[in-house]
Order: C-alpha cells, then structure tokens, then sequence
C-alpha cells in the first residue's frame, strides 16, 4: 500500500478574478505546489497525512524529475527553466523545490505546478512533476465598437493568434482600451472580458472584449475663483485642449482628458507670466461630475500675486556674440512688463525649430552642446534683474551622416538632398532645412522624418545623424469618366513619380516597374466621340548627377472633330488638331538663397484646322504655329508636407515670349485688309439671284460687307478669315504671370492659406492685335477636360467652369454671346485648412475658403476692384495611388457675366489638383 504525505503548499497571488464564470481559464488563481512522499509498506511507520515540518527536510540525491503529463514543451526544457539538475543535492521539503515552483511561475505559461515523490532509493529520490499549461488565445472578438477600430486594439494589444491568456494579458488588455476612450472624452468607458473555451481545437481560447464606452463627457462649465487682473474669459481662451461646451465651437470638442487639462492649468499661470503676475499660482482645483447633464464642472481656484517689471539685463559666459546682438534678440528693455513666457521664447523657442531666438543663434553656427538659463539674480519692490547665463561649449561637427527607411528610393537621391554635410560645422537651420527637402521629394511620409542624434560626443566635438525615414507610394493612377460637352469622355492617367530610365533594361528591376532613381514619367489618355488626347512627359531632377538643374521634356496631340452638341452628330470631315513639343531645364541658384529657382523652357505648338468653322476663330482652314520662350523665377520655401504646408511661402514671375515676327517681316498688319489677295470674294453659287444693285454675283467676284458685287477689289471688303489667317500664321504675342502663395499657422493645426495672382496677354503690334490663343478662362474648379487653343484655366469657386470669362457683347457679331477670352485677370484667395489626418496611406483635410477674382478683355478694362466674390466649405483626400480627391461647395456673390442675379451655390469635384 502507497501512503502519500503532503510536504509543502504555496500559493502565489495573481490579479483579481475577471470571469468567474470561467472555470477553464481560472481553475485555481495561485500555482499550487505540492510535495507529495508516496511511500511503500517499509516506511509504515509514518502515518497517511502527517505533515512533515519545513525546518525537518532530508537530504537527497536528485536523480531524476519525469513531467507526468503532456505539455508543448520540451521536457527537459521546462526541467532546465525550474533550476533542477541531475546529481544536485535537495532537501525534502526545502529551498530548492520552492525556488523551482517560482521559476516555473514567473515564466507566465502554467496554471498549475506540482511535484511528487515518485520513489526513493538509498539516498537517492526520483520526483514527478505535473504542470498544467495557460491556455492560448485562438479568437478575439470585439463588440461595442467599430470593426475598422478593432485592428488597431489587437496590434496594440498584441492579440495575436496563440498568445498565452493569462489574468496579466486580460488586465492590461481591460485598461488600455478603458484609458484609450477615456482620453476621447468617453470618461465612462467599462471594458468586459469574456474568455471562453475553444471546443474545436486543444487547450485554446476565444476572447470576447465588450466595450461600453457611454456617452462623451463634455464640458459644462469652467469657472475661476480669485482671479481680478485676468477675466475668466481670458483664462478660459488660455486653455488650450480645455474647452467647455459652446455652440459656437467647430474645431476644439469640449471633452475632458486630463493630460491635457493638466498641461492647459501650467497654461493658465503662463497667461498670467505673459502679463507681468511672475507669482501667480493655482491653489487648488475641482472637478465635479453633474450627472443631470452627464457633464464636468471645473472650478479652479488661482491667487494673482503682484505685477512685475524687467530690471537689468546681464549676459555672462557669451564669447561669441556680443551683449548688444543678443540683447537685440532678446528684445526687453528695462520697465517693460514682465514676460516670462516672451523671455523664455527669445531664448529658446520651442514650438519654432526655425526660431529667431538665442539658442538657435548658437545651434545655427556649430554650437550643439551650448546651454543658455536665465536666472533671476535681485527682485527689488516690483523689478526682476536677470542674467542670461550662457555656457557655449565646444565647435561640434557632423560625423556619420545615415539614411534608413529608404527600401526603393536609392540611396543618391536621397543623399543629394542632404544639406547636412559629414565633416561640416553642426548647423541646427541645416538640419531642419534637409527635413524640408527630403518631405518635398514626395517620396516618404513627411510626417515621420525623423532626425535621430546618434553618439552625440561633447569631448570630440562630434554628433552622428541618422535620418530614419518611411516611405510611401508615389505613382498615380488616374481612371475617370464622365458626361460634358454633350458627350461621354474617357480618362486614363498613370504617373510613375519615382522612376529609373537607367534600369529600363534590367529585367531584375522591374517590380513592377524600375523604381528608384527620382524621375518622373507620366502617361494619359483622353477621348471621348469627339476628341481624343495623348500626352507624354519626362522629368529628371537632377540633370547630369552632379547639379540640382531639373531637365523636363512632354509631347502631346490632340484631335477633335467638329461636333454638334444640339444633334449630338460628329463631322469627322472636320477637324482641328494640335501638336505641342517643350523642352526644359530649372536651375536651383544660390543667390539670393538656395530656395530661389531659375527655369527656361522652349515650346512650339502647331494648331492645323481642316474646314473647323466653329466661331471660335475667324478662319476654319489653314494653321497658326506658336514657338515661345518661357522664363520664370520662383522662391519656395513651404514645407514641411506638400500636400498639407504649414508654413512658408511660394513666389513665382514668369514670362513667355514669342519671337516678335512683325519687326522682322516687313508686313504692315494695319493695310492688311486692304491688299487684293485679302479681300472677300464670294464662294456660292448665286447665278439665280442678283444682289442689292441688280447684279449677279458669280463665284470668285469680289463683294462688299453686305455680299454686294464689286467691280474693283479696291472697293471690296476684307476677308477677316485670310487677314487673321495671316495675322496668326505664327503667333506672336507676351505673356506676363506673378504668383504668391503664403501658409501660416494660426493656432494648433488650424492653418491659414493666402494666395495672389495675376496674369497679363500682350502684343508687340497693336495692328496685328491680341491673338485668339493663349488665353485665361476664369470660374469653377480649374480643371480643363481639353485644351484647344492653348488657353490657361483658372479655378474660382462659387461659379460655373469659366463662366467668368468675357464674351462678346456686340450684337451685331454672328459670334455675340461667346466667349472670346481674357488678356487679364487676378484672383485673390484666403483658406482655412484643418487636418483630419495626416497618415502616408490618406491625407484628408477640410477647408473654408472667401475667393474673388476677375477677367477682362483687355487692359483698358481691367479694374482690380471689380470683383466676382465668393465663400464656401471643402474637403481633400489624398492617397499616393489616385493623388488629391476633393468636393467643394461654393456660393457666387455677384452675377457671372451675361447674369442678372447672384449665381448662388455650385459643387466642385477636384481630381488631382489644388488650388
């Protein structure tokens, strides 16, 4: 007979029970240990269930530990982690049984852990060991919140398929998601965890997570006590992330998290700091729930203190730079208020990396390990002297300079880029400069640039930086289709903005496409019944590898047939093409500064027109040939993202310039009319008819204005097709375009675009008049289908596309009513832009805009205050594969030309454009 004696029971305490109904996960919430003697009839002298004391163990010789049940590791693994050898000497019960138990415990994988005496022989003892495994998780299951959230809550929560459930995953997992909706506002959140069996499969779980987030709680009232210098008002603006509720608040909730509420209270004393109230403090504050309204009352309770003024002004341990220069950056002068928020802001700016301040002064100019304090020295009445305490250090200089994160863009792209040099003094501007450019590539998150200091080395002098960085897609696809122009048309874009011409012959670059080295090349097609469209571009950032001088070149062609838009028939026996070659190069200067770029290009376009009567020209056969130089000058300093600047500006001047025919030809443009082989013949058979005088008029005799025959051509009117047909044979003219671009941030993300324009068509000879192509075309979304004549869309919400436009306005012309063009127009933009999101997988941002703008016929006419005004709401989606998306609403003020009323609303849909 085997009796059985229990030597030692320990339990170790884990968290509280979270499913008692769950027996299968919580059989017993300690790790049992149990020491068990089996021992035959020569040991019956002991009797069953006489505990043996602690203190009176015997010594052994471990011979062997055998796991008794089957677990899914390796026996002699879960031996080896419980610190029990072969050979080892143990006392029963003793320290070495009780440490193996601990050992197993901390490693978080048993649920049960228990050791018996299997035999004993002389000094030697066999023992059993029975371990019993934590479940794994099979399935989680959210429920109380949307699916799309739920991915996030498993990555953060580490949820993954065959992860060991235990009360310490189930406790953690409880108070994450309750802390997460909590700084949303959901103060009430409660988090419920259900695990329960998974009867398909062995020793798994599934895990059901019910979340109750409640109702938001929001703001009701935020109240001070004690303050007189500062209003309540005044306090509450200071609060930042603290709002209470307001029906008048868009873009900051009045929902209570108390990080932020903690920052906005050091907030409140800054306001006061700004004022000159240096001891000003809070002495208390509450914060009550009103479960009538489910809301927050916060009472906060503040003491003002006296008001300071800025005594004298010492700077001590500053070499570098003079008192008088850094005193002109400090900007205080003896009895002023007090400021201690200016003061610290011109000593180092926080939320400016690009600050005029102190420290910037030195980190601008090598001085990396610098450390400037000030320090107040003497408090006399209500003056506050200060010293500017400066320790400078030592000159550091870049060392390693790295790039990773970069897994298809190479290398030299990027390192060109790279305005932070290995060897060169440390330049905290040139570091921040360098996020901008490499944020303008397009080809990486602009977001997560981050500049990561690496064996920053005072002694030597010397900091590594590494530039981690996370791409993103930057080819583009454009597929759209639509009803205009009575007709269905066809879009097919791609836009490959990372491309690599040198690999288009290595097959093992090809994924799908050679990628890598910067360029960009662009495909698109456009039909329609009408029309059809092709167009090529090619562009290569840094022309020759060695200088940043940018090398673009397109070709395109158009064909469009002459369409009825009442019968909706098509005249293919008529039609106008176009045929457009450039050529360009862009150089980045460095004077001024090295935002300033210098580009030139070269076009020509051939407009060939096979019996096109359409109104829109004066000729329906013949060609017009347009060779230009184009010029401009440009300074952009806007970053940090592309598609989402915050700060910066965009300047652009620009001159396009034929060559000035008239000077060099000979022709006299104001006789023109009056030479014999201009002058209009008739061409229909009339032999039936006679004219006004009684004569018949056959084809080929010369007529007047009114179709009268004339018997000297002296005496017959000019053809305005052969004279235009001349007068535009080759184009000539100049075209003058300024552009101002400005971001500024307002306060928190919240950012302010404003945006000037102007573009003006000129000619050399007035005789030879302002030509019929190249001209502006105002209102609506901006975005032209086609091009026909060269002409250049400008984009003003609140009115139907290029409804802004001159017409005709004589009635006597066959073509009254249509539009004819601008030769000059300006357009003045403000918008208000709020991001949603920033994430390299989808930009969104919403906006409000007030736009106006104008176009005329000529420069007589132009007037820059007569302007078409406009205001409305939008929003933009930009993903790396389709580009920027986006709707606007827009409401016209004013009445567009050939109106009587204000037009009232309009929807625009944008495809991949800003405005």
């Amino acid at each position: 007979m085997r009796l059985s004696l229990v030597i030692k029971k320990e339990n170790v305490d884990l968290e509280k029970q979270v499913n008692k109904l769950n027996n299968f996960l919580v059989l017993n919430k300690s790790i049992k240990a149990v020491l068990t003697l089996l021992i035959l009839g020569s040991f019956s002298q002991i009797k069953a269930q006489e505990r043996v004391p602690f203190d009176q163990g015997k010594k052994y010789i471990l011979a062997d530990v055998i796991l008794t049940n089957k677990i899914s590791f390796n026996d002699q693994t879960v031996v080896t982690f419980a610190g029990l050898e072969k050979g080892q000497e143990i006392t029963v019960p003793g320290e070495e049984i009780s440490s193996a138990i601990k050992k197993l415990g901390k490693l978080g994988l048993f649920d049960e852990i228990s050791f018996y005496i299997n035999r004993i022989e002389n000094d030697s003892i066999y023992l059993d060991l029975e371990i019993k495994e934590l479940p794994k998780l099979n399935n989680v299951k959210f429920v109380g919140i949307k699916k799309n959230k739920t991915e996030a809550l498993i990555k953060d929560n580490g949820l993954t398929k065959s992860k060991v459930v235990n009360e310490n995953l189930i406790t953690t997992t409880k108070n994450y998601i309750e802390n997460k909706y909590k700084k949303d506002g959901y103060y009430n959140t409660k988090v419920n965890i259900n695990v329960v069996p998974d009867t398909s499969t062995v020793n798994q779980v599934n895990m059901v997570v019910n979340v109750d987030k409640g109702d938001k709680i929001k703001i009701a009232e935020i109240d001070f006590i004690g303050n007189e210098k500062l209003s309540d008002k005044t306090l509450r603006k200071a609060m930042k992330d603290t709002k209470q509720k307001s029906f008048f608040r868009v873009l900051k909730a009045s929902k209570f998290i108390k990080a932020k509420y903690k920052t906005d209270l050091e907030k409140v004393i800054a306001s006061y700091k700004e004022k000159g109230y240096r001891d000003a403090r809070i002495i208390s504050d509450s914060i009550t729930y009103l479960k009538d309204k489910n809301a927050l009352s916060i009472k906060i309770n503040v003491e003002e203190g006296n008001k300071y003024y800025f005594g004298n002004i010492k700077f001590l341990g500053n070499t570098v730079y003079s008192d008088q220069l850094l005193s002109r950056i400090i900007g205080v002068k003896k009895g002023e208020t007090y400021n201690g928020v200016l003061l610290q802001k011109r000593i180092a700016d926080a939320s400016k990396p690009d600050g005029e301040d102190i420290d910037n002064l030195y980190k601008n100019n090598g001085y990396l390990f610098s450390n400037i304090n000030a320090v107040e020295v003497k408090t006399v009445n209500d003056t506050i002297d200060f010293e500017i305490r400066i320790n400078e250090g030592p000159l550091a200089y870049f060392n390693k300079i790295t790039v990773t994160g970069n897994d298809k863009t190479n290398d030299r792209v990027i390192y060109r880029e790279l305005r932070t040099k290995p060897g060169e003094i440390y330049s905290k501007e040139l570091l921040v400069r360098t996020i901008r450019e490499i944020g303008q590539l397009g080809f990486f998150d602009p977001e997560a640039i981050n500049p990561a200091f690496k064996n920053v080395d005072a002694a030597a002098g010397t900091v590594d930086i590494e530039y981690q960085l996370v791409e993103k897609g930057s080819s583009q696809i454009e597929l759209q289709g639509g009803y205009g122009g009575g007709g269905f048309i066809g879009t097919l874009g791609l836009s490959f903005n990372n491309f690599s011409a040198r690999n288009l012959l290595n097959k093992k670059a090809y994924k799908p496409l050679p990628m890598g080295d910067g360029q960009k090349v662009s495909l698109r097609l456009q039909a329609s019944t009408y029309f059809q469209t092709y167009s090529v571009s090619f562009s290569e950032p840094w022309f020759g590898q060695k200088k940043p001088v940018s090398f673009s070149s397109s070709i395109s062609y158009s064909k469009q047939f002459l369409n009825n838009f009442a019968t909706q028939r098509v005249d293919k026996t008529k039609s106008f093409n176009i045929l457009t070659l450039s050529v360009g190069l862009a150089k980045r200067l460095t004077v001024p500064d090295d935002f300033f770029v210098l580009s030139q290009s070269v076009s020509y376009q051939h407009y060939d027109l096979n019996n096109y009567n359409t109104g829109l020209f004066t000729f329906g056969n013949g060609a017009s040939r347009n060779f230009a130089y184009t010029v401009g000058l440009s300074r952009s300093n806007k970053g940090v993202n592309p598609i989402f600047p915050t700060y910066g500006s965009e300047f652009s001047i620009s001159a396009k310039l034929t060559p000035p025919y008239s000077l060099l030809n000979g022709i006299d443009y104001a006789t023109l009319g009056d030479k014999e082989e201009y002058k209009l013949k008739n061409t229909v058979d009339r032999s039936n008819t006679v004219d006004e005088n009684g004569n018949t008029v056959a084809i080929g005799d010369y007529i007047d204005a009114a179709g009268n025959k004339v018997f000297n051509y002296q005496d017959a009117a000019a053809d305005p097709a052969k004279v235009d047909q001349k007068k535009f044979n080759w184009l000539e003219y100049y075209k003058i375009k300024f552009k101002a671009d400005w971001y500024t941030k307002i306060y928190g993300k919240l950012v302010l675009r404003t945006l000037g324009e102007f573009g003006f068509l000129g000619t050399y000879n007035q005789d030879r008049g302002a030509v019929p192509f190249e001209r502006f075309y105002l209102g609506g979304s901006g975005m032209a289908n086609y091009s026909m004549d060269g002409r250049e869309t400008i984009g003003l919400r609140g009115y139907k596309d290029n409804t802004l436009t001159p017409i005709i306005e004589d009635r006597n012309d066959p073509r009254f009513g249509q539009q004819i063009g601008a030769t000059v127009y300006n357009k003045f933009s403000m918008e208000l832009r709020y991001p949603i999101t920033l994430k390299s997988s989808a930009s969104i941002y919403v906006l409000g805009f007030l736009e106006a703008g104008s176009a005329y016929k000529d420069f007589k006419s132009y007037n820059p205050f007569d302007l078409q005004r406009s205001a409305g709401v939008g929003l933009r989606v930009f993903m790396p594969a389709f580009g920027l998306l986006g709707i606007d609403f827009g409401h016209g003020f004013d009445a567009a030309p050939g109106e009587t009323t204000a037009h009232g609303w309009e929807t625009h849909f944008i495809i991949g454009q800003q405005f």
